[in-house]
């Protein structure tokens, strides 16, 4: 998906350039984060193939793992589609006949 794929692409540049801000190597990260550098490598390349819990783990080292806590918090059109439920009435029940 052309989507997800640019949106890994910036998770990863974003962790990339919060790395290069605490003037931390790729070498650094990578083992305090307990994965290869590789595997760093590929994470801040945005590869769907990396796991979550790595990405996890990095924001971690980086002291970044509160910003997962952001991800749809927000959800405005989550909200809106459970207001417009809890809109609909529901139909008063069939009385059986006796």
């Amino acid at each position: 998906m052309p989507s997800s794929d640019r949106v890994l692409k910036e998770l990863g540049e974003n962790i990339k350039l919060a790395r290069l801000r605490r003037k931390l190597s790729a070498e650094q990260v990578a083992e305090r984060a307990n994965i290869s550098r590789g595997t760093l490598g590929q994470l801040e390349k945005g590869a769907p193939s990396v796991a979550m819990g790595m990405y996890c783990q990095v924001l971690f080292v980086l002291g970044l793992e509160k910003d997962l806590l952001k991800v749809a918090a927000d959800d405005v059109l989550g909200r809106k589609l459970q207001d417009a439920e809890m809109m609909v009435k529901e139909r008063a029940s069939k009385k059986k006949s006796a």
